[in-house]
């Protein structure tokens, strides 16, 4: 009659330590693809101008983006014309500090999940080595923090540029619309979306710093919490 409560608890107990140990990796795995969708989002800057063949102008870290119709047959076709950055343009700092920032975040993921894979690896043995654990962990939580402010200065001090400041971004001379035309800047979601994305970041390195200060309790707990992983594994 005791054998089915005591399965239960077994049970719990497992999906409580699984949960643990997979939710900074999930928290790493998240922010990595929101990260890839801000880098390529084409909305970084909305501008509006005063121009009736081009009224709006969108701008990613790569490029700019605006919809232009064109007389196909008769057939009038709105087509999105991609501009990409050359060096006719005047790229403003901080669009120059957001590629670079945007892209060491990205690749500091995989360094991420290789660390919290191997700290997961090793919790799943019979005889885990801790002190290894322990390292992988505090190496994967402090990489994904670097690249949770990373995330968060290059869209915040795009969002600050553009809004409250005076953006050092110029057009080349041949585009087909002039800077001077502009009459409004619409707020976009790659603020909120880097904001998430941060905040994501963050609760992964409280993930793995949990499981850290988990690790450093007595050894008979550890070594019941990874049994049960194990046995559930097998």
């Amino acid at each position: 009659m005791d054998l089915f409560p005591l399965d239960q608890q077994r049970l719990a107990s497992a999906k409580e330590c699984i949960f643990k140990k997979f939710s900074g990796l999930l928290c790493s795995l998240s922010a990595l693809v929101f990260e890839i969708v801000i880098a390529s989002s084409q909305y970084w800057r909305l501008w509006e101008f005063d121009d009736k063949f081009v009224q709006f102008v969108s701008f990613g870290l790569w490029g700019a983006y605006y919809p232009q119709e064109f007389n196909v047959s008769g057939t009038v076709t709105k087509i999105q014309v991609h501009i990409p950055f050359n060096s006719t343009w005047t790229i403003p700092p901080e669009f120059q500090y957001a590629q670079a920032m945007i892209m060491w975040a990205v690749l500091m993921k995989p360094a991420v999940l290789i660390f919290s894979a191997i700290a997961i690896k090793i919790g799943c043995m019979k005889d885990p080595f801790i002190e290894m654990q322990i390292y992988c962990y505090k190496v994967a939580a402090f990489i994904l923090y670097v690249s949770s402010i990373f995330i968060f200065v290059s869209v915040s001090w795009n969002h600050f540029v553009d809004h409250c400041g005076q953006s050092t971004l110029e057009f080349p001379p041949d585009f087909p619309v002039k800077k001077e035309s502009l009459i409004n800047k619409h707020y976009t979601a790659v603020f909120p979306s880097g904001v998430l994305t941060a905040t994501i970041s963050i609760f992964g390195v409280i993930f793995f710093l949990s499981e850290v200060n988990s690790l450093k309790l007595p050894n008979q707990v550890n070594a019941k919490c990874a049994s049960t992983v194990a046995d559930q594994e097998i």
